[in-house]
């Protein structure tokens, strides 16, 4: 990804207090126009699930390394969709008996993952029908809201509104980004989930649907494992009941 470039004219600042025409009036030679660069943010996990044989395991396309594996009970399966050109991840339907069919893909604990206080985007373009919708149905999680630290993007609820995630038990809260529009009507949605600094916004489609305030001390670190499509294999996995494409995580 190429770093964008931010000229200090762009900002409206001038070197020395005076812009060229002020320069121009002093009959000095005005300064040559400085560039800094700005780092756009990293993309440290991207799964694409294009170059998948199978759900059971999908590579990292960010080059970073974080395969994910499937973990999974009760014979549910993640499998693979077509989509447009490529392929996405299809997970187990939506169950009301007790031993119902759940599985995620996880890829293990590292530090690019873990943001700690820094800035950090992740996201996804998901389809989920009306029918599919429940009380609680996580995309992207890292960590554990009641013991330890988490950031995580989900859809909760029937009326499939997408929400992003942070805590900290340090700071003794839950942080909710909700967003104002349901994603639940059977079409792909791109959701994009971002912390910087003390703001949390939560874009649906590119377009920003609900926002949270952070405390600037909440930092996210652990040793959980990335989980995609839920927070587990257990029984109550909070299992993503629609398709998933395009996962991503950035940094900066």
């Amino acid at each position: 990804m190429r770093p964008a470039v931010l000229t200090f004219a762009a900002l409206g600042m001038t070197l020395g207090g005076a812009g060229p025409a002020g320069a121009r009036a002093h009959g000095a030679v005005a300064a040559p126009e400085l560039t800094a660069e700005v780092a756009a943010p990293v993309i440290v996990a991207r799964y694409t699930f294009d170059a998948a044989s199978n759900g059971a395991i999908v590579a990292d396309d960010s080059g970073h390394g974080h395969t994910l594996t499937s973990s999974a009970g009760h014979g549910g399966k993640v499998r693979l969709a077509e989509r447009l050109a490529g392929r996405a991840a299809d997970f187990p339907a939506r169950c009301a008996g007790a031993k119902c069919p759940h599985a995620v893909l996880q890829t293990p604990d590292a530090p690019e993952l873990n943001p700690g206080t820094g800035p950090i985007r992740y996201g996804a373009t998901v389809r989920l029908t009306k029918k599919d919708t429940g009380s609680g149905q996580n995309i992207v999680q890292k960590g554990y809201s009641a013991s330890g630290t988490q950031y995580k993007l989900q859809i909760d609820g029937a009326a499939g509104h997408p929400s992003c995630v942070f805590a900290d038990a340090a700071v003794h809260a839950i942080h909710v980004a909700m967003s104002d529009v349901s994603v639940s009507d059977g079409a792909w949605h791109r959701l994009e989930c971002r912390r910087s600094g003390t703001s949390l916004t939560m874009l649906v489609d590119d377009a920003v649907h609900g926002s949270a305030v952070l405390p600037a001390e909440l930092s996210v670190v652990n040793t959980v494992p990335l989980s995609i499509g839920g927070k587990g294999n257990g029984k109550d996995n909070d299992q993503f009941h629609g398709t998933l494409d395009d996962v991503w995580i950035a940094r900066g």
